[in-house]
């Protein structure tokens, strides 16, 4: 049988992320709510630790109310509780709002911030930033960014809004366009249409090309100026979103990124190290809004540290 839409927590967000969900099984062998609590969540928890939470009411049911101690099992109920975060590297950065308005929040997300909250990047992601410097606790991504891509990132506001949204990139229906730093290789006739097959194995860190297979990634690539160092300012318009899709097929095009930490080869960055990021910038996200049809159109104030020649305007 269908699921129902996920009922939103009853909790706010602390730190800006939220409160974590809890079904219940349709059936199991347990008496309370408590013996099954403790099963799922070791190892993570221990039982003191479960029977510590539950006596100072930090689990509650969807009304907002603490869960007894001795409440039954109840297949199919849901409780919600924060958990302990994770200690993390503080990102010496704010994401900065563009725009903000009744449907959507726009930032310029800095390099090395993660999108969404993430195994080690949670308070710090952009999304627990953003509820946190805006006070919009439902915030939610119409879409990601790579954690080591900075650039034009777009939030929500609520759950209303969401699916709208959300579907303008499903879709295809926005226009993006980066900016990277790059190698200017002799003989790479530009402007080209990059049309390739990536594949991101789990379990792996970079995406890969596959040749012989129908094309599954393809971004227009330009190259707009060169500077010193044999570097050049690249523009490219990616029209899929595969993932890791630019800095893949600027690899296989023999034009890594500028301090790619994955491509060519992968180098261990620590997460207390934002010295050299990657030079690959959001620059511009456009689109027709899904709600009253206006032209939406957002452009990245950020500029890539690796380029010391003028900046295009857009």
């Amino acid at each position: 049988m269908a699921r129902g839409p996920i009922p939103p927590s009853p909790l706010p967000p602390r730190h800006g992320v939220d409160a974590q969900r809890f079904r219940m099984p349709q059936a199991g062998p347990w008496a309370s709510l408590r013996d099954h609590l403790v099963e799922r969540l070791t190892p993570g928890l221990t039982a003191d630790d479960v029977d510590r939470m539950l006596t100072a009411g930090e689990f509650v049911d969807a009304a907002g109310s603490p869960v007894p101690a001795d409440a039954p099992f109840v297949p199919q109920a849901a409780v919600w509780a924060h958990r302990d975060l994770p200690d993390e590297v503080a990102h010496p950065e704010e994401p900065v709002v563009l725009h903000r308005d009744e449907r959507i929040v726009v930032v310029d997300k800095p390099h090395d911030m993660a999108s969404m909250p993430r195994g080690r990047h949670v308070v710090q992601s952009a999304l627990a930033r953003t509820r946190v410097l805006t006070g919009l606790d439902r915030l939610a991504p119409a879409h990601r960014l790579d954690r080591p891509t900075a650039g034009v990132l777009m939030f929500t506001t609520e759950q209303r809004w969401r699916g709208a949204y959300q579907r303008v990139f499903a879709e295809g229906l926005a226009t993006k366009q980066y900016l990277a730093v790059a190698p200017v290789r002799p003989g790479l006739e530009l402007p080209l249409v990059r049309r390739t097959h990536l594949v991101k194995e789990h379990g792996t860190h970079q995406a890969r090309e596959v040749e012989g297979v129908e094309p599954n990634a393809e971004t227009l690539v330009e190259l707009l100026a060169t500077g010193p160092q044999q570097l050049g300012l690249y523009r490219l318009t990616p029209r899929t979103g595969r993932t890791h899709q630019l800095r893949c097929q600027l690899d296989g095009l023999g034009v890594p990124i500028a301090d790619d930490p994955l491509y060519p080869e992968e180098r261990d960055v620590p997460l207390d190290d934002f010295t050299r990021p990657l030079q690959l910038l959001a620059a511009v996200l456009a689109f027709d809004d899904p709600v009253d049809g206006t032209p939406r159109r957002f452009v990245s104030r950020r500029r890539l540290t690796r380029w010391t020649g003028a900046w295009p305007t857009f």
